[in-house]
């Protein structure tokens, strides 16, 4: 079977694909044909060795993939054969608050599912909704909890409340989906009016051009009648979170995913504008096992589908991680082993 591994970071032809054995599932474990991948920001990191958890060498990449269940171990209760799966960005977080002993990461630290086949502990997999195909199947676990933990983890998003979300990143795409079907307001930032019509497809309410208006706070208070968004989705950090707390409302929460960036300057709280605010900041890190099946399930039954933007072939990984950067795509790009 072929997978690719990260041999050498800092280079996109660094990861190589390999051959090696089928694997064979142990007493807890489950087989799976892997139909797609598909990438996210982190992947990017990790082989720019800009990740806060380093990968470990020669690690089969992509926390992202969906497939169809080969064969189970003896022991295995959870799945059957032929069950469509996902594996969970954090296999070990099941639920409650992430420990110490629950760090390792698919495609970081453990093999992830950019290869024909894997195995992966009972525990560490959740069926996917049959109404999507594999792309789309394959594009939950890091983007899209993300967005459901921002969204749905907390009153914020509760219906008839304001939600702004930042750029028109796989994050972003997922919360305009997920605030709307919440029954929320959706708000919008994106340098491009040419997405601007996309986002209002997805459900987004309002779009701003951050580029044409540099004081979006203020516009999105503008467009509140002077009240502000309720939960910000900040998916930016350094650059953007004055504007973020001048748009927010005053005991709005903030979701922040990013507080650093290579190159550029920490996080800083600017005290003129969060002064009369009574705004939460809420740090995320994706979500449990349990997050990844509330989304599903929300998935499931609201009949959402994941945005893709290009497919590329197995043996087009590279060409793929080269497309995943190029600021004008609008979704996930994805990879299909079949």
């Amino acid at each position: 079977m072929r997978a690719y591994r990260l041999m050498e970071f800092g280079r996109i032809d660094g990861i190589v694909v390999t051959d090696r054995p089928m694997p064979e599932p142990g007493p807890t474990e489950i087989l799976i044909k892997v139909h797609a991948a598909s990438i996210n920001r982190r992947d990017i990191m990790l082989l720019e060795q800009t990740y806060p958890r380093p990968a470990v060498p020669a690690v089969v990449p992509l926390s992202d993939g969906a497939g169809e269940v080969l064969a189970v171990g003896a022991r295995v209760t959870r799945f059957k054969v032929g069950d469509r799966v996902t594996g969970n960005y954090w296999p070990r977080w099941r639920d409650g608050r992430l420990a110490d002993d629950q760090l390792d990461q698919l495609g970081c630290t453990l093999d992830g599912m950019a290869s024909e086949y894997a195995v992966l502990d009972e525990q560490w997999a959740v069926r996917v909704p049959q109404h999507l195909s594999w792309p789309e199947a394959a594009s939950l676990s890091c983007a899209g909890v993300t967005a459901w933990n921002a969204v749905a983890g907390c009153a914020a998003g509760a219906p008839g409340r304001t939600v702004l979300t930042l750029g028109a990143g796989d994050v972003s795409l997922f919360a305009v989906q997920f605030a709307k079907m919440m029954g929320c307001q959706v708000i919008v930032t994106t340098s491009r009016d040419s997405k601007a019509d996309k986002l209002k497809s997805l459900g987004a309410d309002h779009v701003i051009n951050y580029l044409s208006t540099p004081q979006w706070g203020t516009a999105v208070r503008d467009l509140t009648g002077g009240q502000g968004a309720d939960l910000v989705v900040e998916t930016v950090g350094p650059e953007t979170i004055e504007q973020s707390i001048a748009a927010c409302a005053r005991h709005a929460e903030i979701v922040l995913l990013i507080w650093k960036s290579p190159g550029r300057p920490d996080l800083v709280i600017p005290g003129d504008v969060y002064g009369p605010k009574l705004a939460t900041l809420r740090r995320i890190f994706v979500g449990s096992r349990v997050d990844l099946e509330a989304m599903i399930k929300a998935i499931a039954t609201n009949g959402t589908r994941p945005v893709i933007d290009r497919v590329f072939p197995f043996h087009q990984l590279h060409d793929a991680y080269r497309y995943f950067q190029d600021t004008s795509r609008f979704g996930k790009v994805a990879i299909t082993m079949d």
